[in-house]
């Protein structure tokens, strides 16, 4: 009877877990996202650490599955791997993921189920857990749950704590809202009632953290829609930076022009033929341009002599540079690559031999202008956007997101973009290759985009800002030490019941 108990609550975790990507874009049920945490906690109950573990796995295996399909995209039409290669390599990949939820969910059931207070211990623990993948095995902060709420009312907790507060928000509605149904006392449903409503009190809290400095910038983003199958081929160079040019020269009048990442895809030195009339004119034009494109840096201490980065750079007049500092596990570099690398196409990807900056990066000069710089995958990490933007006047993020074509992943990423400006309280320029392109205000929402997967412009202002949101000066740690204390007590309280 238990056995077949705990395979019917393994098909409903892994059931929720599947459904819970429906509350992020491009879906946007973000109504959704308050039910599914609260199941797993059921399930969960009065379960052997070993059998919480199989279920929270189910749960993760489910939740990546959906949520990180977009992997597929990349492996199987850009890595030209068979279907069934690219299918099992996207399963083992959900699959590895969810070992984090597995792991959460053992040190659950081993030392804070089984109490009156195991609720706020598996909301303290999830909070944990979702920081830890932050940063382990250098980190896939991917699908918070707090950004499902980046169009709620409940949004404006974020510049407070980060998406870490929205998503420990979700965790108190969620777990809150399943024990108030099943409560039998009166005193019990009052004070779930309270919890519950407590995180409407965003409605009251300011909206300005941060103020203009009263300048404004002229921006126009060019998305050239560029095939990927074609961009790292050396013999379309010319024509590629050719398109971007005439783009550049006829349908361009902003003071600022942005090209998304690596739009240029060779060295300066291999393009600089191909770029010197549009940078001739738009220096005379008193104009300036930033572009994403591979640069290199001497290294006596590397292997090779040298450092291939993936940058962002100011091309004309005072030029300055920025590196990327987060990069992507076989898109950008190889792990393991002796064993590897050639075993099949998908780890020989054009430029996944990019290397982490020796120094640490600051943002870019722009005149008299502070940039926060966010290359693709960057953006995705709270703390590193959060440290560069708290000198910043606007944050810059270029992507090309054309590795994932139609999939769910441009979608998520835009809205995990959206959540930076909302933390940081500043304007937010997204420039990609194909979509989505986009200005975004300080209060995370969308004030211009450009049509995906196909050619164009955007045109647009933003405001230069100052000051700093309450996340900006203090981070996560408020977050993290809350969620530790949760689980202190849960598990002080288990151990006094325990012994009782």
């Amino acid at each position: 009877m238990q056995k077949s108990l705990t395979k019917y609550r393994a098909l409903i975790a892994l059931i929720s877990g599947a459904l819970t990507p429906l509350a992020f874009s491009p879906f946007d049920f973000w109504g959704l996202i308050f039910l599914t945490p609260g199941i797993l906690f059921l399930l969960l109950d009065n379960l052997s650490p070993k059998k919480a573990a199989w279920i929270s796995w189910c749960f993760g295996t489910g939740f990546f599955g959906t949520g990180v399909s977009w992997v597929y995209v990349s492996i199987h039409t850009y890595g030209n791997a068979p279907v069934w290669l690219a299918a099992l390599m996207t399963l083992a990949f959900a699959m590895g993921l969810a070992l984090t939820f597995a792991l959460q969910g053992w040190c659950y059931a081993r030392w804070l189920s089984r109490s009156s207070l195991s609720s706020i211990g598996f909301i303290g623990l999830w909070i944990l857990f979702e920081w830890c993948r932050s940063w382990f095995l250098t980190g896939f902060p991917w699908l918070y749950l707090g950004y499902a709420l980046i169009d709620s009312p409940l949004k404006f907790w974020a510049p407070i704590g980060g998406v870490w507060l929205l998503s420990l928000v979700v965790l108190c509605l969620s777990v809150s809202t399943i024990l108030l149904l099943a409560a039998r006392k009166t005193s019990q449903r009052i004070m779930l009632a309270v919890v519950i409503t407590l995180p409407f009190m965003s409605l009251a809290l300011p909206k300005d953290w941060t103020q203009t400095t009263g300048e404004t910038q002229e921006i126009d983003i060019v998305q050239a829609n560029i095939p990927q199958q074609l961009k790292w081929n050396k013999s379309y160079l010319p024509e590629f930076i050719n398109t971007y040019s005439r783009m550049t020269l006829e349908e361009t009048r902003a003071p600022l022009v942005i090209w998304p990442e690596t739009a240029i895809p060779a060295l300066l030195s291999s393009a600089k033929p191909y770029l010197s009339k549009l940078l001739a004119q738009l220096e005379q034009d008193n104009r300036s341009l930033i572009s994403g494109l591979p640069s290199i840096e001497r290294d006596a201490k590397h292997p090779a002599g040298y450092r291939v980065h993936n940058s962002l750079a100011l091309l004309t007049d005072k030029t300055d540079t920025y590196h990327k500092q987060r990069l992507v596990p076989f898109g950008e570099y190889v792990p393991m690559e002796s064993y590897l690398r050639g075993l099949i196409e998908f780890f020989n990807l054009p430029m996944s031999s990019f290397s982490l900056p020796t120094q640490q990066q600051t943002t870019l000069s722009l005149g008299s202008s502070k940039i926060a710089a966010a290359i693709c995958y960057e953006i995705a990490y709270p703390e590193l956007v959060r440290q560069l933007s708290t000198d910043s006047d606007w944050i810059l993020t270029v992507s090309n997101d054309t590795w994932f074509s139609h999939s769910l992943a441009p979608a998520q990423h835009m809205q995990i973009a959206r959540m930076r400006a909302l933390e940081n309280g500043r304007w937010l320029v997204r420039s990609t290759n194909n979509g989505l392109t986009a200005i975004v205000d300080p209060y995370g929402d969308i004030t211009a985009q450009a049509p995906a997967y196909q050619q164009a412009v955007l045109s647009g202002s933003i405001e230069k800002r100052t000051g700093a949101t309450p996340y900006q000066n203090y981070g996560a740690t408020p977050v993290l030490l809350f969620s530790l204390l949760l689980i202190v007590v849960c598990f002080t309280r288990r151990q006094k019941e325990s012994s009782e």
